[in-house]
């Protein structure tokens, strides 16, 4: 019996207060109830039993939103009082209802709004002050009620006339808040895609500096130095959300002459670009292509391998092509997380602005990215 008790003693203390509160109102005459309307009063008394208890219930989660609920309560018990004492005065159009009135739902829309309000909430107030002011002027200083009825008829509207406006703004904010944070949410998954280039290009990099080091080659510290300027360049620009095209040659070159010191005359590199002057591009994306064509292809295949770049722009477009030969039996043609990276990082940059084909003919692997940027 105890453990029942305390199972369910907020419902058990929502049956007393509500079963205490029908009394005195009902011995007070505020409600009136029909004994023969069993369903209905069954149904009230669930409804109001349900109210009362749910919250006592739950009060250790309510508690963390105590204020929000306080001045929900405050606002009912202010309703309430409105429509007792406005039934009490029973007095036409009575401006202290109007007043109250007012004030409920501005109260209502700070609660339920509060960063809105907060923003538009002067703007609302004083528009309401005026035409209170000017509906308890028309109320009270015209004598004859017909002729106030006309003045009445044009009030009142008026009262509802910023509703549809503050709920559009409402909208509009909302729609626009979801926007920003999508914008936020691709802009911070954007740059989590470009520190993820950083340690794939760089590792496969030392993995060169290291089969040179161990030959004890001369052209180490030459590979060094180039390392670190396209290091400096990875940092600083790629962070950037566009860099000149230009650049972006000049590191693919870098990248080149150092795989050139590693692979001396075994493989063919050859580079052709045609960039018109002041293009502009999303740092590190055809890096990924290229750096793919010496992992997959010259690493497998050290005799006669060769790759074949070629960049160009023309007005608004941006084409990179990357061919090389491999090893049928030993490359997998699995896509890598460089790839992965390239075509997320293409749907943040460039969405419906791009088209990336990769296919393999014999042994011979292309990769093309074309981009037509949209300002």
């Amino acid at each position: 019996m105890k453990v029942f008790l305390l199972r369910y003693r907020a419902y058990i203390i929502g049956l007393l207060l509500v079963a205490l509160a029908t009394v005195i109102f009902s011995w007070l005459g505020y409600i009136l109830i029909n004994p023969s309307a069993y369903g209905e009063n069954i149904l009230i008394f669930s409804f109001w039993w349900l109210m009362f208890s749910l919250p006592i219930h739950h009060w250790q989660e309510l508690k963390q939103y105590r204020k929000f609920f306080l001045q929900v309560l405050i606002l009912i018990v202010f309703c309430w009082l409105t429509v007792f004492a406005d039934g009490k005065m029973q007095i036409p159009d009575n401006p202290i209802t109007f007043l109250s009135l007012t004030a409920l739902s501005l109260g209502a829309f700070a609660i339920l709004a509060p960063s809105f309000f907060r923003r538009y909430g002067k703007g609302i107030v004083a528009f309401y002050t005026l035409l209170f002011c000017y509906f308890l002027g028309a109320r009270l200083f015209i004598g004859d009620f017909s002729a106030y009825t006309v003045h009445k008829d044009f009030i009142l509207p008026l009262f509802f006339l910023p509703i549809p406006f503050v709920v559009v703004t409402l909208i509009y904010d909302q729609w626009k808040w979801l926007q920003d944070l999508k914008r936020e949410k691709a802009s911070a998954e954007l740059a989590m895609l470009k520190s993820q280039i950083n340690p794939h290009f760089f590792f496969n990099t030392l993995n060169n500096l290291h089969a040179l080091t161990v030959r004890g080659a001369k052209e180490a510290p030459d590979l060094i130095l180039r390392l670190g300027d396209m290091m400096r360049y990875t940092i600083y620009e790629g962070k950037k959300d566009k860099v000149s095209l230009s650049e972006e040659v000049d590191y693919l070159n870098a990248y080149l002459e150092l795989n050139r010191i590693r692979y001396r005359q075994t493989v063919t590199l050859d580079f052709y670009h045609q960039i018109e002057r002041g293009a502009t591009v999303a740092p590190l994306l055809f890096i990924i292509l290229l750096e793919n064509a010496f992992k997959h292809g010259v690493e497998k295949k050290m005799n006669g391998a060769y790759v074949n770049i070629v960049l160009a722009s023309t007005g608004d477009r941006i084409d990179f092509t990357v061919e090389n030969n491999f090893d049928v039996e030993e490359t997998s043609t699995h896509p890598g997380i460089g790839l992965e990276n390239l075509r997320r990082r293409l749907e943040l940059t460039y969405p419906d602005q791009y088209q990336l084909d990769l296919r393999i003919q014999n042994d011979t692997y292309f990769a093309s990215l074309s981009i037509t940027p949209h300002d």
